[in-house]
């Protein structure tokens, strides 16, 4: 089972989604609140779409409800990695030990042994992509995002497996975010209490643009892992550090240094031999 070319662009347009409602939330105020109105937007778009579609099968409704756990932990782990360091040091170290991580898994629990220039081509990508975070950070972002990459791994599984059991992988997506959104906002209430709403109430358009932005990336990979083997979407999807660093550097006033270009570099070489 190989990645088509339409497969590939398509993941790759929503790398960039992605990159996009990330540096938005690096440039917040409050990280913890901002993931948590990001996820209610994201499930306010959702539903919007999400009823005049087909439900999900119900065998991978066990599935969603996973994730949705899951993914409380990726707010919490996302919000404390972008608290402590930059986004061109924690995306790439929370998106780029994912994706190893899905490929062992998915060799040795799913039997998606991919072939050796594939194998070659996760091996760079993910290379590049931890380039990107060599040096000396603050501690405490470096085990928010390696505890991230962790979660990031199993709700990569967790979601691939879900969306190709529900025969209907954007419903599946849509309906996913609209729990995994009632969730963390359950969560960061009891935390924050009255902050929430307040927060919510000034910074709606942000909440909505990030969160649609959200929707859009997520439910492309989806589709995308019912047409490819997950690992190489999850690897062509983690691509987005490329545009992470160059809108840190642009808008965030982050270094793009000699390493950096490099590390673009290594992420390119592996997509020419995913045979891009």
């Amino acid at each position: 089972m190989e990645i088509s070319a339409p497969v590939t662009l398509a993941v790759l347009g929503a790398a960039l989604l992605h990159a996009v409602w990330n540096a938005l939330l690096k440039s917040s105020e409050d990280k913890l609140l901002d993931v948590t109105g990001i996820a209610l937007g994201a499930a306010a778009c959702a539903l919007i779409v999400a009823p005049w579609l087909a439900l999900p099968a119900p065998r991978s409704w066990p599935w969603m409800a996973g994730s949705a756990a899951v993914h409380i932990l990726y707010f919490l782990f996302i919000a404390g990695a972008y608290r402590w360091g930059e986004l061109s040091y924690s995306y790439p170290l929370m998106r780029g030990g994912g994706p190893m991580i899905v490929a062992l898994v998915g060799a040795l629990a799913l039997g998606e042994v991919l072939p050796p220039m594939e194998t070659l081509g996760v091996a760079l990508i993910c290379t590049g992509i931890l380039a990107f975070a060599a040096g000396r950070h603050d501690r405490r972002a470096t085990l928010y995002a390696l505890a991230n990459a962790v979660v990031i791994a199993a709700y990569t599984l967790i979601d691939g497996q879900g969306a190709r059991l529900s025969g209907a992988a954007v419903s599946y997506a849509l309906w996913f975010f609209v729990l995994s959104g009632l969730a963390i906002a359950a969560v960061v209430f009891a935390m924050r209490g009255d902050a929430l709403p307040r927060y919510l109430r000034r910074h709606w358009w942000r909440s909505g643009l990030a969160g649609g932005l959200s929707v859009v990336s997520y439910a492309v990979a989806l589709w995308a892992m019912t047409r490819a083997p997950i690992a190489l979407v999850a690897v062509l999807r983690e691509t987005s550090v490329i545009f992470g660093a160059i809108l840190g550097a642009l808008f965030l006033n982050e270094k793009m240094t000699r390493r950096r270009l490099l590390a673009t570099g290594a992420v390119l070489a592996g997509l020419v031999a995913l045979r891009i």
